[in-house]
């Protein structure tokens, strides 16, 4: 059982610290909405994971090239989205007036999308979790559900740990917000034209 909890929270660590589509958009969110109205995001792996899961270990190893260039290209225009948004509250910061009404579900909704729409989930499930998993079910049960249990609880903890260490930005001046919002925005549209053009490329080769 030890060897599952090492697993599960060794690779949720690394995962949830890596740069990635998700980890820009908190950023971005923090930046506009701050750390607390940000914070219900973290849980977002709860609720995009249960059906990539599902999927992989009903098709494990089995997710072509094609699928993955269209999650990922879907990825690229959320993400061009996101940026047009934080882009657009940037022109308007002077005269923002803070939403508080269905924002935290909005987030965390939101947060569901960029990771859901993120290869990178499929590719974990595909080439470690799902493995891993079950392996562990040979094992017990016991030992599988321990490891799904350490992987989401530490990757919910870490990016709780990021958002609040994000949030630090709200004790910037006006001045300095209004820039982390630009570069949130130019963060999320150069990672949705990277997206978009890894997808254009292997269209092109292939």
């Amino acid at each position: 059982m030890f060897e599952s909890i090492l697993i599960g929270c060794g690779f949720a660590f690394a995962a949830a610290v890596q740069p990635g589509p998700l980890q820009a958009f908190l950023l971005s969110s923090v930046s506009q909405n701050g750390w607390k109205r940000t914070l219900p995001a973290s849980f977002s792996p709860l609720l995009s994971d249960g059906p990539i899961a599902l999927f992989v270990l009903l098709l494990l190893n089995q997710i072509s090239t094609a699928m993955y260039g269209i999650l990922q290209a879907a990825g690229g225009f959320l993400l061009l989205y996101f940026a047009w948004t934080s882009y657009r509250q940037w022109k308007r910061y002077s005269t923002i007036v803070p939403d508080n009404h269905g924002l935290m579900p909005r987030t965390l909704i939101q947060a569901s999308m960029v990771n859901i729409l993120n290869p990178n989930p499929y590719l974990g499930w595909s080439l470690v979790l799902g493995p891993a998993f079950l392996a562990a079910w040979q094992k017990s049960p016991i030992h599988a559900f321990t490891l799904i249990i350490a992987f989401y609880a530490t990757m919910v903890v870490v990016l709780a740990c990021i958002i609040f260490l994000f949030g630090t930005t709200r004790f910037l001046s006006p001045a300095g917000r209004r820039i982390l919002i630009l570069v949130s925005a130019i963060i999320l549209a150069a990672m949705g034209t990277y997206q978009l053009s890894v997808f254009i490329y292997r269209m092109v080769a292939t």
